[in-house]
Order: C-alpha cells, then sequence, then structure tokens
C-alpha cells in the first residue's frame, strides 16, 4: 500500500494530502530512509514521522485498504522514541 494511504487509513494523519505534503517535505521515513509518498508500506516496517513538532515512531503490523475508526489503532504499535 503506498505510504500516504497508509497514514491515512490508519488515522495517523487525518487526510491523504496533508499524508502526500508530510512525505515531500521528507518528514517521513521508512526504516530509516526518507520516503516519499508512492513508497510501498508492508507489515515490519518501522515509520518515523515528524509532524507538528511531534515525533512519533512505530511499526506496521497490518495493511489494511479500510480499517473502522476503532480499528485503525490496531494496525501499528508505537514504539518508543531513544533509537531514532
Amino acid at each position: 500500500m503506498r505510504l500516504d494511504k497508509y497514514l491515512k487509513v490508519s488515522r495517523l494523519i487525518k487526510r491523504r494530502t496533508v499524508a502526500n505534503e508530510a512525505c515531500g517535505l521528507g518528514r517521513v521515513q521508512i526504516n530509516g530512509r526518507v520516503a516519499k509518498a508512492s513508497a510501498e508500506v508492508k507489515e515490519g516496517d518501522e515509520l518515523d514521522i515528524l509532524l507538528s513538532g511531534k515525533h512519533v515512531r512505530l511499526k506496521v503490523l497490518s495493511v489494511q485498504e479500510h480499517a473502522l475508526k476503532a480499528d485503525a489503532s490496531g494496525m501499528y504499535e508505537l514504539l518508543p522514541e531513544g533509537n531514532a
């Protein structure tokens, strides 16, 4: 699944256009590398997101085309920020 779509479906970022802009500004990394919005996300990947002064590290647990609001947080696991 595309990175920008994953960020929207998992509700990490509210709108896909905002996710696309964040990727374009180099604020999203997959496994330690700056990623474009079109980069593929798969289970087991680690994402680093810097948005609005917040730094979030997470591990992708599942990739789904659609997710209900209640199920969206189950698509990832938050990681401690220590080893960025």
